[in-house]
């Protein structure tokens, strides 16, 4: 591969995160402001829990990294694409009740995008696998546990459901994609699906992590 080739690549690359991390960001934004508003907060409220579960994990994700500052609070189309998706959620209310649990329909979205793009960003500052998919998860799972607290909720994650393990799964893949030259677009589509799969699946058929015995 010559220097223009490599350079086309990078640019793809580069834009094919940015489009996964803005999605995400309007998913877990969408979940932020459902949960706010069947929390019964004012129009304020519902804005400040949208975005900070919006990008919440992605400034965590990119502290823990040493990418400052982090993105979510210095590339204002973050902060665009999370009071978009708040403001959706509370106008069009109709459509967003249609769709089946809400809040876990797009927290699922968010948790599988979060995780592949926080273990993409790890790889491409040069980090090793491990560190991506620490980071992939905690990108991933920060964002809802931040919503759950803010709401006086117990976290997903501290619960039996299969959550961090799916955010796992999909950091897994792209990692493992990587490291064996996958198509980048290719290995990321199938993360995204893993991890949706997995959480879909779980709470359709009632999947549960074994509790500890006493």
């Amino acid at each position: 591969m010559n220097v223009y080739d490599w350079a086309f690549q990078s640019l793809n690359d580069q834009r094919l995160f940015t489009v996964l991390d803005l999605a995400g960001t309007f998913a877990f934004a969408i979940s932020g402001a459902v949960a706010a508003k069947n929390r019964g907060l004012d129009w304020f409220g519902v804005l400040v829990i949208a975005f900070t579960v919006a990008c919440g994990g992605g400034v965590l994700r990119d502290l823990c990294l040493g990418a400052v500052p982090p993105t979510g609070i210095s590339d204002w189309r973050y902060l665009a694409t999370a009071m978009a998706a708040a403001l959706m959620a509370m106008g069009a209310n109709t459509l967003v009740v249609r769709l089946a649990h809400p809040v876990t329909l797009f927290d699922s979205l968010g948790l599988g995008l979060f995780a592949v793009t926080g273990a993409q960003k790890a790889m491409a500052l040069g980090h090793n696998a491990e560190v991506a998919l620490l980071v992939g998860v905690m990108g991933a799972v920060g964002g809802g546990v931040l919503r759950d607290v803010l709401l006086n909720r117990v976290p997903v994650i501290l619960q039996r459901e299969i959550y961090a393990l799916a955010a796992l799964a999909a950091a897994a893949i792209e990692v493992a994609g990587e490291r064996l030259g996958w198509v980048s677009s290719g290995r990321t589509w199938v993360a995204l699906l893993a991890c949706f799969a997995l959480r879909y699946l779980s709470l359709r058929y009632k999947w549960n992590l074994p509790r500890t015995s006493r």
